[in-house]
């Protein structure tokens, strides 16, 4: 037992997530073991991303903790790319894997400004 405790502690406990781009948007996967659809919430505003996910577990009968080191919770924020559509975001969960697919913008961002040569009315008038 002394050997899995100490291949425990070398875990890395960070979060496991892939970002993918396409010309049309991005997709971000994030690993949520043991979470579900209607335990988690994903929250998109103002140019961020919120992730929150919760997961159950429960210890056979007759069994302890021993040691407890998986978080029940997840709770993350990140910064969407500049380009990003978070109103038009979806996500979808399977097996514990999350997948959020975020749209770019379309058009409308930017527009043309037309540039004026100064004093053309003054000019007209005098």
């Amino acid at each position: 037992m002394s050997a899995l405790r100490d291949a425990l502690r070398d875990l890395p406990d960070a979060v496991f997530a892939d970002l993918l781009e396409s010309d049309e948007g991005y997709v971000l996967v994030v690993d949520l073991p043991g979470a579900a659809a209607e335990t988690t919430e994903v929250l998109a505003e103002d140019g961020r991303i919120a992730i929150e996910g919760r997961r159950e577990k429960s210890v056979p009968e007759g069994f302890r903790y021993v040691r407890e080191d998986r978080p029940l919770f997840l709770d993350v924020e990140l910064p969407l790319p500049g380009d990003a559509d978070g109103s038009g975001a979806d996500a979808e969960m399977d097996r514990g894997v999350l997948e959020v697919t975020i749209p770019k913008r379309t058009g409308g961002t930017s527009r043309t400004i037309p540039v004026d040569e100064a004093g053309d009315d003054e000019a007209d008038g005098a």
